[in-house]
């Protein structure tokens, strides 16, 4: 268990990023030279040449001990050096320094050289193999297999959280470079939608069944539907299989619309996480664009514009969708059809951000790779101001000044079975005259990513409580989060505070 923790440490701090190194002692020089390689193509040349460490050492005026350490990839030749070699073996310089190893054993071996003097082999406290031409081709190829299965084993448990927020970070930019809008799969769903004669209004469970049987699927309801899944497609026999339960967080339609996506959008298995990321977020659409077909969506929106009653909820009920459901379709719609920019968030009671999405310059917070999920979002803003409402019928609406800005929000809290969220729709301050609940006296302010702003307990709280609290953290309340803060990852200081302080007097 300590290596594994020493080598996730090792590789998503330093193993990602270009690191410089000391000659000698790395695979390259500051200069970038590669040292390992230059060393082993040393002694390809000189005996392809025929030569010993004492002739090559008379040619170029340089004892053979000094000769092997090059060899060995242990020393950097300076230019006089490399000169004389080359002319040694009768080739140009760039040759001697070419990248490209001279054979397939020499390839091996600068390989397993390197990852020899890596962190991962060093971490395991085994002895060095020496590497030489007595070491036999199959043993040479046996470890150096084995170390790439070890890398590639633990790249996969390492990696991934980074991998994750990678591939959503990239994700994102497409879309906002695209405005969330994605005329080619409007397109594909309003043609199914012509195909089984839906003109307009809500789409019912009969007509999305009616869907799904004019691309040849079948439907099962079932009761013992794998726990890890919404939905699961036979593709041999063509029957799609859906849960009856009560308990299920998800429009059933939803999710039969999204099954049948993927074969109409011609998915096939992921290759990667960023493959699994980019289909899900494609079948959503394409879901939500059956559940509201782009023309009357637009034209309902378009016209509560006019009025200047724009509000989610009011699109929620129009087609009996969920009001996430309904707050996503507003996105895809906003910029290219009102010219209004906006941004989205799902928001977890903790404060973490689970689901995002802008393209209005709002200041999301977001770590070193540029991802935003798993950060924690200012308790000022909207999404977490929402939980302290204690009327939860109606949208809750607040002006929030940032240092980007004055934003408009609208939100609201639903329970899932993970716990409790927040989901919210922002704008800019000059387009808020379109929206019902503009007149609310609700306000904030952000200094966020300031420190002062809201990551601190106030200074009152930590006077009276700083050194006297020790909380147990929730694991579940920071998994998602890329790195934590606080002495206590996942705890909010400033609720323990709080609480502890309330309880005090009594």
């Amino acid at each position: 268990m300590q290596f594994f923790a020493y080598y996730q440490e090792m590789h998503t701090s330093s193993w990602n990023s270009p690191r410089p190194q000391r000659s000698g002692i790395g695979t390259a020089a500051d200069d970038g030279i590669d040292v390992i390689s230059l060393g082993r193509r040393v002694r390809h040349l000189r005996k392809t040449a025929g030569m010993t460490l004492d002739a090559l050492g008379e040619a170029v005026a340089t004892a053979p001990s000094q000769l092997s350490l090059i060899e060995n990839g242990k020393r950097e030749p300076k230019l006089g050096m490399i000169k004389a070699l080359a002319a040694a073996f009768g080739v140009g310089i760039d040759e001697l320094l070419g990248a490209e190893p001279p054979s397939r054993r020499a390839a091996l071996e600068i390989e397993l050289e390197r990852a020899q003097r890596g962190p991962l082999y060093q971490s395991l406290g085994l002895p060095t193999v020496r590497v030489s031409s007595r070491l036999p081709m199959d043993v040479l190829e046996s470890l150096v297999g084995l170390q790439n299965e070890l890398e590639r084993r633990l790249d996969e448990q390492a990696a991934t959280p980074e991998e994750a927020r990678r591939a959503n970070t990239e994700l994102r930019d497409e879309m906002r470079s695209r405005n969330n809008y994605y005329p080619e799969i409007e397109r594909q769903a309003q043609e199914l939608l012509t195909a089984v004669g839906h003109v307009s209004g809500p789409l019912s469970h009969h007509v999305a069944a009616d869907i799904a049987e004019h691309l040849g699927f079948g439907l099962r309801f079932v009761g013992d539907l794998p726990h890890s899944t919404r939905s699961v497609t036979d593709l041999k026999n063509r029957i799609i299989y859906l849960t009856q339960s009560s308990a299920a967080d998800h429009d059933p339609r939803s999710v039969l619309l999204q099954a049948l996506g993927h074969y109409v959008l011609g998915h096939e298995t992921p290759v990667d996480y960023s493959d699994f990321l980019r289909q899900r977020v494609y079948t959503n659409y394409f879901a939500a664009a059956l559940l509201m077909p782009e023309k009357d969506t637009v034209a309902f929106l378009q016209e509560a514009k006019n009025a200047k009653e724009l509000a989610i909820e009011d699109l929620r009920d129009a087609f009996a969708v969920s009001y996430e459901s309904a707050a996503h379709r507003f996105t895809n719609l906003a910029t290219e059809h009102l010219g209004i920019t906006c941004h989205f968030q799902k928001v977890h009671e903790s404060g973490i951000i689970h689901k995002a999405y802008e393209n209005d310059g709002v200041n999301f917070p977001a770590d070193h790779t540029g991802a935003i999920e798993g950060q924690t979002i200012c308790r000022y803003w909207t999404s977490r101001e929402v939980f302290d409402v204690p009327d939860k019928f109606r949208a809750y609406d607040q002006y929030t000044d940032t240092k980007v800005g004055t934003f408009w929000c609208t939100a609201r809290t639903e329970r899932h079975s993970s716990g409790m969220y927040s989901l919210s729709i922002g704008i800019p301050y000059k387009d808020v005259k379109w929206f019902r609940g503009r007149d609310t006296t609700e306000r904030s302010k952000s200094k966020c990513p300031d420190e002062t702003c809201c990551r601190r307990p106030p200074e009152s709280l930590s006077a009276e409580w700083g050194g006297q609290a020790w909380p147990a953290a929730r694991a579940n309340t920071h998994l998602l989060a890329a790195m934590p803060q606080g002495a206590f990852p996942g705890v909010d200081e400033t609720e323990v505070y709080r609480f502890l302080e309330a309880h005090a007097g009594r």
